[in-house]
């Protein structure tokens, strides 16, 4: 085994790998960009270095910087985890000129296998079953002549491509003609490569992969199957071994057919050979090879009790694998979920920021990179999580993973948790009757407010707020107007320590993505539900899709908004209410801004903090209603800060006058 070996990758990966190398008593060099200064595998590693800059093509893209670190830091070996550089066939090259092990599968093996034409040339000179396609094609006239003897739809894709990109589903020829230009130029905006070729297409399909692995003198085992056919944008999001519904005939023969295609190059460490399975026709075609370990490789660990990264470290460094070990079949079944920084709302685009409250539950596993505090980067892939959970059959494991997501806590930024809570609870999930483009038609709920216009100095408040931290420097933190607070919240029938909304002078716009009723007290403004005037002092329905506009004050200062539920945020020190000097308590330690999203309480889930409402919403009695006049008489005292070092004499004369 090597003495040191060096990361070239970053995120919960790098963590993981890290735990790896320690639990093998070998020295981990750990490099990161500026952005990931603070990031957790920096503090981990035994040793860090930093490459520089904050985008990946200025770090953890640049061959030179990581090969320069390894030199520095005298590392035997690189392991590339995944994505970046873990499928470069010159970033293996180099390692291998340059006397590193590279710890994957041989540069020749990557370049092959990345070029996705001359992987099915290879994978149908080792008998793997082949949807009907073409190779690579050289100019649009020929791909519409090719289509029409394939018949459509087809899937026109770039040779070089990965993640989904390059890949483009065309009904018709006019589809293909509109798309032809497009994948090209993105292959060769993405991987230097224009190369195109056409497979065809098979609707309702799903995604059925492989793990394979190998020591690259032509042993070749089979690790059993995955099934990730639940994808948005061709990215995966819930993966599972093993696949549902297969039937045991065709699951031999897909792990043959998987070692055959290893056998054929002699492959090396571990791989993923991907396949489009049509369960109707119950036959499988071969997709394409990863030369890396995939995201989901966590469920094969699972049901294998391998750990294959210290198996791909073996390879690298020529210690004897214990094939039989390797060759145990697996036991039990295990779920993936992939948790990411983005907002389904809208259209899941990264939502970076600060994370303000982490918690995970403890019985499962969880491979992250992220605690109360992180601050997740705009830089890379918004992927902050992986929950993974085994059981003895996948009832359990479903049960499980059901459980272990209701217990997660991420708040401060937009995350894809609750659509994962939403995804895991279908019918068709939980029958195992999904395919590929099942969540194109999923529509998740979604319990939150999202902030079209913040007002002025909105924040989050509870009762009583955060008090007895005066020694600490924390002064007491809550609603100016807490009788006005605590009835808003009566009047919805929350518990009293609900959180809810305070607004100073000029209140927001706020736009329900889901149903709620609401309560409006305090300093009367000018208030509208789509255009419709409200009354203060009593409950107010409102409908998914509506919007409630809030104006100037007319008299008084402070107005607040009660939700049913309570505001889903975290305590701190004892309280949710908002300390904007100290950066701390309610949403993400601050005022609103315009886009925030204010998750509403979900009792019924165990990360829910905010007690269940104790009442049904009523009016209020007109008797408690407070009046807020215009004039104010305010009483005064004499400070430390009218000393002279502050104020003169004259000064302070003029003040009490």
């Amino acid at each position: 085994m090597f003495s040191t070996v060096l990361i070239a990758n970053r995120g919960e990966i790098a963590c993981r790998a890290i735990r790896t190398l320690k639990r093998l008593g070998v020295k981990s060099v750990a490099v990161y960009s500026d952005a990931d200064r603070n990031a957790r595998h920096v503090k981990e590693a035994d040793v860090a270095i930093a490459l520089g800059g904050d985008k990946a093509a200025d770090s953890y893209l640049r061959i030179d910087k990581i090969l320069a670190a390894a030199s520095e830091s005298g590392a035997e070996a690189i392991w590339p985890g995944y994505g970046f550089l873990s499928e470069s066939l010159p970033f293996a090259a180099a390692c291998e000129a340059a006397g590193i092990a590279f710890v994957g599968p041989t540069a020749q093996q990557i370049g092959e296998f990345g070029l996705k034409h001359r992987a099915r040339e290879l994978a149908a000179e080792a008998g793997v079953p082949m949807t009907p396609g073409t190779p690579l094609l050289n100019a649009l006239e020929e791909a519409i002549d090719a289509a029409a003897r394939i018949g459509y739809p087809v899937m026109l894709k770039s040779t070089a491509g990965g993640g989904g990109i390059g890949l483009t589903r065309c009904a018709d020829e006019e589809a293909l003609r509109n798309a032809w230009e497009s994948v090209r130029r993105l292959g060769e905006q993405f991987f230097s490569d224009a190369g195109v070729f056409l497979e065809r297409c098979i609707d309702r399909a799903r995604h059925v992969e492989v793990q394979i692995f190998g020591d690259g003198s032509g042993k070749v085992i089979a690790l059993g199957e995955r099934d990730c056919s639940l994808q948005r944008r061709n990215q995966k999001v819930v993966e599972e071994t093993p696949a549902p519904h297969l039937p045991q005939a065709t699951r031999d023969a897909l792990l043959a057919s998987a070692v055959r295609l290893g056998e054929r190059v002699s492959y090396r460490s571990a791989g993923t050979v991907e396949y489009i399975y049509d369960a109707e026709q119950d036959a499988f075609y071969f997709l394409e090879v990863n030369t890396r370990l995939q995201v989901e490789h966590p469920v094969t660990e699972c049901v294998t009790g391998l750990d294959l990264v210290e198996c791909m470290l073996q390879v690298a460094a020529g210690d004897d694998l214990d094939w039989a070990r390797l060759q145990r079949p697996p036991v039990g079944a295990s779920i993936e979920v992939r948790i990411y920084a983005e907002d389904p709302l809208k259209n899941f685009q990264p939502a970076p920021g600060t994370l303000t409250g982490v918690v995970f539950p403890d019985e499962v596993r969880v491979d992250s990179w992220i605690d109360t505090g992180t601050e997740v980067s705009a830089f890379y892939d918004p992927m902050v999580a992986k929950l993974i959970v085994h059981a003895e059959t996948r009832e359990a494991a479903l049960a499980k993973m059901q459980q272990a997501l209701d217990a997660t806590q991420l708040h401060g930024i937009a995350t894809n948790l609750d659509y994962l809570r939403q995804v895991v609870a279908t019918e068709a999930f939980r029958s195992g009757q999904v395919w590929t483009r099942f969540l194109d038609g999923f529509t998740p709920s979604a319990s939150v407010i999202e902030v079209l216009q913040p007002g002025t100095f909105s924040t989050i408040q509870d009762f009583p707020g955060r008090l007895g931290y005066w020694d600490i420097g924390v002064p007491p933190s809550g609603p100016m107007d807490d009788f006005a607070f605590r009835l808003a919240n009566r009047i919805v029938g929350n518990h009293e320590s609900a959180a809810g909304l305070e607004f100073t002078l000029q209140g927001p716009t706020l736009r329900f993505h889901s149903d709620a009723v609401i309560a409006l007290t305090g300093a009367s403004c000018p208030a509208a539900l789509d255009g419709v005037s409200l009354p203060y002092w009593q409950p107010v329905e409102v409908k998914a899709g509506q919007t409630l506009t809030i104006g100037r004050a007319q008299s008084g200062c402070r107005t607040y908004l009660a939700v049913r539920n309570g505001f889903d945020v975290p305590e701190y020190l004892g309280s949710r209410s908002t300390f904007s000097l100290g950066q701390f308590g309610g949403h993400a330690g601050r005022t609103l801004r315009v886009a925030d999203m204010l998750p509403i309480s979900q009792p019924r889930l165990v990360a829910c903090t905010t007690p269940a409402p104790v009442s049904e919403p009523q009016a209020l009695d007109q008797a408690l209603v407070p009046h807020y006049g215009s004039e104010w008489r305010i009483g005064v005292l004499y400070g430390p800060h009218g000393a002279p070092d502050f104020f003169t004499q004259a000064a302070i004369d003029e003040f009490f006058s």
